[in-house]
């Protein structure tokens, strides 16, 4: 049994870039569909948020505003209050250890954007992970928590790596559009990422060593069986 540590954001709004605070949150599909593979492999998986705050769900990720079938919402519903206990009482971000665990895992939602991308706590457990080889998985808008990683002299921990994420068009067809505070995939380019991405809403996922991306929340399900893949591997 390998232990995964689920890194979500505690965050429940997103400053747009017109100053406007959005509602926000982690987007249910992606926690959910990713925990439920990982358990159901055998695998421990604890979470973690910012300040060991309740992580908020993003409540257009449970309803048809989010462009979720009623069945599936009730689904993602029930799949969260399943695992209550541990979204009610996460462990601090700070607190954690990396060589605790054998995996990172960084779900989506537009949260992240505003406490994991630019979190030294995170970045920190980010750089350890990496350099001890172990898996570092990041999932949709959860991608940009990776923005939090640098090298000592301050360039990006993962520039020149091969890695996928929430696409401009993506963002402009189904998310916030040019409202957000910036484009992740812009960012992630700026900051000298090797974007690799698909199609718009397809199933996509890169594995670059021990780091692994999925684009968007299609990709969830086959992101998780990557990690699944890569810790038998390991």
């Amino acid at each position: 049994m390998a232990k995964i540590l689920m890194i979500i954001s505690a965050a429940d709004t997103l400053t747009l870039a017109d100053g406007t605070a959005h509602p926000a949150g982690y987007w249910a599909e992606k926690v959910v569909a990713s925990h439920k593979v990982l358990v159901e492999a055998g695998h421990q998986v604890d979470i973690a948020t910012p300040g060991g705050v309740r992580p908020t769900v993003d409540a257009i990720s449970l309803d048809e505003r989010g462009g979720v079938d009623p069945a599936d919402g009730a689904a993602f519903k029930a799949y969260l209050e399943s695992i209550e206990a541990d979204l009610a009482s996460p462990l601090d971000l700070a607190a954690v250890r990396a060589a605790d665990y054998d995996a990172l895992y960084l779900p989506g939602g537009h949260a992240p954007m505003t406490d994991l991308a630019d979190n030294p706590e995170l970045g920190a457990l980010l750089a350890e992970a990496d350099e001890r080889g172990t898996v570092i998985a990041a999932l949709c808008h959860g991608v940009a928590a990776l923005l939090s990683a640098e090298r000592a002299d301050g360039t990006f921990l993962f520039a020149g790596r091969s890695l996928t994420g929430f696409t401009n068009d993506e963002e402009r067809q189904g998310g916030l559009g040019d409202a957000v505070p910036w484009l992740v995939e812009t960012r992630l380019a700026e900051r000298g990422a090797d974007l690799k991405t698909g199609a718009p809403w397809s199933d996509t996922v890169i594995v670059d060593g021990n780091l692994i991306t999925g684009q968007n929340p299609q990709s969830s399900v086959t992101t998780a069986q990557q990690v699944l893949a890569a810790l038998k591997d390991a």
